[in-house]
């Protein structure tokens, strides 16, 4: 068991990659705190993976609201006492808009959950991380946060924007037993799509003429087993990188 008696957080759980992360994770023998919006969801997956022999609970919350944040740590610490990992996997997609389209709210409500979630979560898990000598933070970013022509533009700029966070986070606490790293999967058959809303029929055309070059399309576990490395001791040289999983999409 490569996580036995680690204790991880991970967000977005309810579905897609984050609920594959929840359950591998909790077989590789970490006690799992799997948080989502959806919480209906995200307690049939704890359910199963309690079913299946492992240890999870389930925590409501909206990555967009510091309240809820907070409150997911404080229930992984009244439930299990620490935290060695902390999976930021939570995220939605704009509506492929171009600069040009992008209206206020929708740029501030991608920002809201895709980058300053991400950031909250990374700040809390920091401090404990620090008082105790270790931890490991997995950002699950996207190829959007790689290149420029797979998405719109809010989606496109809150994923580079938790590239550098997470590449300034592995650099300032490199030698303090902290690493982060991400993840940057290309297409996954995931339910992210049904978050877009008012879709740009210029900015998706533009989008969708990357989409030919595209090897194949991903399973949610597929990036799961990458998840599972990065936040077991095998990877413990790595620090600071952005991997993508996408059979070679960004290759081209």
């Amino acid at each position: 068991m490569k996580l036995k008696d680690k204790v991880a957080i991970v967000t977005g759980a309810a579905s897609g990659m984050g609920k594959a992360i929840a359950e591998l994770y909790a077989k590789e023998g970490a006690k799992v705190v799997a948080a989502d919006y959806n919480y209906e969801g995200v307690k049939a997956v704890v359910e199963s993976i309690v079913e299946a022999g492992g240890q999870a609970i389930a925590v409501h919350c909206n990555v967009a609201e510091l309240a809820d944040i907070e409150k997911l740590f404080e229930e992984t610490k009244n439930a299990y006492g620490k935290l060695d990992i902390l999976v930021n996997n939570a995220g939605i997609m704009d509506g492929m808009e171009p600069v040009g389209e992008i209206s206020e709210e929708r740029w501030h409500r991608v920002f809201a959950v895709n980058t300053l979630g991400v950031m909250r979560a990374m700040r809390i898990a920091v401090n404990i991380f620090l008082e105790q000598g270790h931890g490991i933070i997995v950002n699950n970013i996207s190829v959007a946060g790689l290149a420029g022509a797979r998405a719109g533009a809010a989606y496109t700029a809150s994923k580079h924007a938790v590239v550098g966070l997470t590449k300034n986070t592995a650099f300032m606490y490199a030698n303090s037993g902290i690493r982060c790293n991400g993840i940057a999967p290309g297409g996954v058959e995931t339910n992210i799509g049904s978050t877009m809303t008012n879709l740009s029929q210029f900015g998706a055309g533009r989008q969708a003429t990357g989409n030919g070059s595209i090897p194949r399309s991903g399973k949610p576990m597929e990036v799961a087993q990458l998840a599972l490395f990065l936040a077991s001791d095998d990877s413990g040289f790595i620090n600071g990188q952005i991997i993508a999983a996408d059979a070679g999409w960004m290759a081209y």
